[in-house]
């Protein structure tokens, strides 16, 4: 059966391809939850190309599921950072900033279990995370600058709590038939616990 085929895009435009395979490789891996499951021949299909068309782009599967966990985490960044923003001091923008990318976590599992569990992250690597390693040292240090958080090594402290966040995430997505109490109250204990935050 013949492949249908869409228009090439105009001379110059090739980015805009890119972001399709792209967009189209983040649904699929949302609904996957496994980049190992991913075909490029499905991803050109789905945007209407021929699969080599694929490889003047992304020389292979793992680059491709690369690129779409890079769009997914500054997603997942760029929500944090709005939440932040609109909260109304140091303690309400760190958890605000936590609640925000369980909400995303939440909204799309197989996403996030690609972020954090993908063959690719075991191969490669996802260097582009740091940035979310670093606005969490950022929010834990203001707490701790402004006296609402007891004062200790802030990057230790925001490891501390990125461990058990992305863990509660994991947990809830591999196994969502346990008891599990409301997110917010859990992730409010990690940070009473954790960072010191009064309750």
């Amino acid at each position: 059966m013949e492949e249908t085929r869409r228009r090439p895009n105009a001379r110059g435009k090739g980015e805009l391809l890119r972001e399709e395979i792209v967009t189209a490789a983040v649904g699929m891996l949302d609904e996957l939850a496994d980049d190992e499951a991913l075909s490029l021949r499905a991803v050109a299909r789905a945007v209407s190309i021929a699969a080599t068309s694929v490889y003047l782009h992304f020389p292979d599967r793992d680059a491709l599921v690369l690129a779409a966990m890079r769009r997914c985490h500054e997603e997942l960044v760029g929500a944090g950072d709005e939440a932040a923003a609109a909260a109304s001091g140091p303690a309400d923008a760190l958890r605000a900033r936590i609640l925000a990318q369980a909400a995303w976590a939440q909204e799309h599992p197989g996403l996030y279990k690609v972020l954090h569990e993908s063959a690719v992250h075991r191969r490669h690597g996802m260097p582009f995370k740091e940035v979310m390693v670093a606005r969490t040292v950022e929010a834990v240090q203001a707490c701790m600058d402004a006296g609402v958080a007891p004062a200790d090594d802030a990057t230790t402290v925001a490891i501390d709590l990125r461990t058990a966040v992305n863990g509660m995430l994991a947990q809830r997505i591999n196994e969502p038939d346990l008891p599990w109490p409301p997110a917010a109250e859990q992730l409010d204990r990690f940070l009473v616990k954790l960072v010191g935050l009064r309750r």
